[in-house]
């Protein structure tokens, strides 16, 4: 697997940012935001994503999006120039939308500007998959899954699922997304975002705050891994999803659509949810979503440990539920639970074990992640460690 995020341009570098509970949350830089109650984001250096440039050349005239779905790739590849996947599915939401606005910008002042085709081009979203797998030389049917926060999870589950079947033998897949002005607005206007720090299921949160990245993953069958003699970094045991319907924004506050997903993934593994030992939660701190979600895992996994990364690099969309299956498997492969930064005091009357603030040391086999979206589209994923 290859991650790009706030903690790490790779997975090396968000281990060690998780190990040390590092909150990688900062004011925002790439664009004005005096008008936006919340100021703060977690943020890919430039200087990171620059690296993408010295797998070629074109990529100094892409958009961050590309860029970091790229250095996921290339982390992921590493030492496996065998594998050609069959088939390429990945989850975003935004796309290339920094192209869009550019091109929005000069539309609207009437202008010209002879890198508008490119901004087109590039502004959909299957161009960032196009872009990695041409420096890769893939030919192979892409799956753009886009269904708001859900999609980085849904893209991981349909690849499994994939594999699973025999329909593919070897599949590339993850989710991408990078911070824009228009989605940073937006979150702004449905005042769904805080001026203050991310407080995931904290009984004083009041809000998300964004970030961006991507991570990618290749997927195959755990008996062709074992018979070429490659690691196994962990096993995708089961993948489950619903929508409840019940809002465009709000979801079931019954917690019914999250806890429906997170059955069906545990009836997908065979397991029972006294199995699960530790839960990465969508986890947004806002005030519905975590009390939603907070009832289904009380319900589902009573006792499990729970904490939700969101605190520590911010909320990235399409690509949270990919980026965070990678920190469960470095949660895993590294023996600790990752922290809930930010936590003072717990909401009365939800019995979760928050992990607060400090990760937690113990090595947990059987993990549970899940994303939560707008419209009601959930979404769990089942992890289980490799056997060493």
């Amino acid at each position: 697997m290859g991650c790009v995020s706030p903690l790490g341009p790779d997975c090396a570098g968000a281990a060690a940012a998780l190990a040390d509970a590092r909150d990688c949350v900062s004011p925002v830089e790439a664009f004005d935001v005096s008008g936006c109650k919340c100021r703060s984001a977690g943020q890919i250096p430039d200087a990171w994503l620059d690296r993408a440039a010295s797998a070629t050349r074109r990529a100094r005239r892409w958009n961050r999006a590309s860029q970091m779905l790229l250095l996921a790739a290339i982390e992921a590849l590493g030492g496996r120039e065998d594998f050609a996947p069959d088939a390429v599915v990945i989850g975003t939401t935004s796309g290339g939308m920094t192209f869009g606005e550019a091109f929005y910008r000069m539309f609207e002042r009437g202008a010209r500007d002879r890198r508008a085709p490119q901004w087109v081009r590039d502004y959909m979203p299957q161009q960032p998959v196009r872009d990695a797998m041409g420096v890769f030389g893939f030919e192979a049917p892409v799956r753009i899954v886009s269904n708001a926060c859900a999609s980085g999870t849904n893209a991981l589950g349909a690849a499994f699922h994939l594999v699973r079947s025999g329909r593919a033998r070897r599949v590339l897949c993850g989710g991408y997304d990078a911070l824009c002005e228009l989605v940073f607005a937006g979150f702004s206007s449905l005042q769904a975002a805080t001026e203050e720090k991310c407080r995931p299921f904290d009984a004083q949160r009041s809000g998300l705050v964004l970030g961006e990245g991507a991570a990618v993953f290749l997927l195959e069958p755990l008996a062709d891994a074992l018979r070429a003699n490659r690691a196994v970094l962990a096993e995708i045991a089961g993948y489950g999803a619903s929508t409840d319907n019940h809002h465009l924004t709000q979801p079931n506050p019954d917690g019914s659509g999250p806890r429906r997903a997170m059955e069906s993934a545990l009836t997908d593994a065979g397991w029972s949810g006294g199995e699960i030992e530790y839960v990465n939660a969508h986890g947004t701190a806002t005030p519905f979503n975590d009390a939603c979600e907070a009832r289904a895992l009380a319900a589902v996994c009573p006792g499990a440990p729970v904490s939700s990364t969101k605190g520590q690099m911010g909320h990235s969309l399409g690509a949270a539920g990919a980026i965070e299956a990678a920190f469960c498997v470095l949660a895993m492969r590294g023996g600790f639970l990752p922290a809930n930064v930010n936590f003072r005091a717990p909401d009365a009357g939800v019995a979760l074990d928050i992990v607060a603030n400090t990760p937690r040391r113990t090595r947990p086999r059987r993990v549970l992640s899940n994303s939560l979206g707008f419209g009601g589209a959930n979404a769990s994923l089942l992890l289980e460690a490799a056997e060493s």
